[in-house]
Parts: C-alpha cells; sequence; structure tokens
C-alpha cells in the first residue's frame, strides 16, 4: 500500500469534507459553468465544493483509496465529479481547462514542481485561470500540515517566475489558523496565487 493510501485509509477524511479556505474565497473568480481540473484532489472536498456551485469538475489523483471516499462524499452531497485515478506524471495534460486548481500539492520536489506547473499551465485555456494554495518555507517549523521539505513549499517570488507573464490576480504569503481535518490544523504559513493565462 502506497504511503498516501497509508494515510487515507484512516476512519473519516484526512483533511475535512469542507473545501479549503482559499478555495471559498477565491471561487467567485471563475465563470459560471467553468470546466476545471483539480489536481492531485485526494478524497475530493475542493473538487465536490466546486460541482456543487454548478461548474464542471474533472478530478484526479494517485490513490484509489482517496477516490472512493472522493465518490462517496460527491455522492452524499448529491453532485457529479469526473473523478480518474492518476498520478501527475500519467495524466493528459493536453486537455484545456477554463480553471486548473492545486490545493496543497507540495509532495513534489522542486524538479518535479517545475514540471507540474508547466503541465498545469498547459491545461488552463488561453484566458483561463490558475488557482494554487500551498505553504510557504516558514510551515515547516510550524508542524500543522504538509511535508517536512521547505524547498517543496511556495514562495511568491518562485510563482511569480513560474507563471511570469501571466495576470496576477491574487499573490499572498500569509499566516492563518486553518481547521481543515486533522491532516491540516492550526497556525498555518500560507501563500496564494490567482492568476490569468494570456489569451
Amino acid at each position: 500500500m502506497s504511503f498516501w493510501d497509508q494515510r487515507f485509509e484512516r476512519p473519516g477524511y484526512l483533511f475535512g469534507t469542507e473545501p479549503a479556505a482559499f478555495l471559498r474565497a477565491q471561487a467567485g473568480a471563475l465563470s459560471p459553468g467553468s470546466r476545471v481540473l483539480c489536481v492531485a484532489d485526494g478524497e475530493g472536498r475542493n473538487s465536490v465544493y466546486l460541482a456543487g456551485l454548478g461548474h464542471r469538475v474533472t478530478a484526479f489523483d494517485a490513490s484509489p483509496v482517496a477516490q472512493d471516499k472522493a465518490r462517496a462524499l460527491a455522492a452524499e452531497k448529491g453532485v457529479s465529479v469526473d473523478f480518474h485515478q492518476s498520478g501527475i506524471e500519467a495524466w493528459d495534460w493536453s486537455q484545456p481547462y477554463d480553471a486548473v486548481v492545486g490545493v496543497f500539492i507540495q509532495f513534489a520536489p522542486p524538479e518535479l514542481r517545475d514540471r507540474l506547473f508547466g503541465w498545469m499551465a498547459r491545461a488552463v485555456a488561453p484566458g483561463g485561470l490558475l488557482l494554487l494554495h500551498g505553504y510557504a518555507p516558514r510551515q515547516v517549523d510550524y508542524g500543522t500540515g504538509g511535508p517536512p521539505n521547505a524547498e517543496n513549499m511556495y514562495t511568491e517570488a518562485l510563482l511569480r517566475a513560474a507563471f511570469d507573464g501571466w495576470e496576477i490576480l491574487r499573490l499572498a504569503d500569509y499566516d492563518a489558523e486553518i481547521d481543515e481535518g486533522e491532516g491540516h490544523s492550526g497556525r498555518s504559513a500560507l501563500v496564494d496565487l490567482v492568476a490569468r493565462k494570456p489569451g
């Protein structure tokens, strides 16, 4: 059983069933009925939320255990999400979406992260949005969620460089108290990016 399968195997939802506060705050930037891709979506809290807002949501995750929980959550909420089991390297990034969402996907070390950002950028249709939310390096000292690797974390400069030429709608580094299941709980060092791909 993989690391993520083991993490998701426990009863209940590791990161809760409510969407990330970031997504709740920024979802209004999406046009009604948007085609949205949720990357490494885990147990489905974010994709299910967006589907509940009327968006056409595709979501993938490498863990079949997480996928089962995501499907159960979608059924409980009465929404439809196009779920797929896939790792980031196996996903077909050629399909265009109005928005691509990545929430706490910081399992990727720098070299893989750079490739992942390129894939995500490719999947955003011209004029579409990228919504990215994760931890800043000081999160390692807080110990309230995320990997113990500071190099996996985001900085404003890193994201600005990675999406150079995009229209930055929000880029912020801040601390906040979050309560998103046992996986993310307590004072957290957060970084948000909402950016529009050039048309």
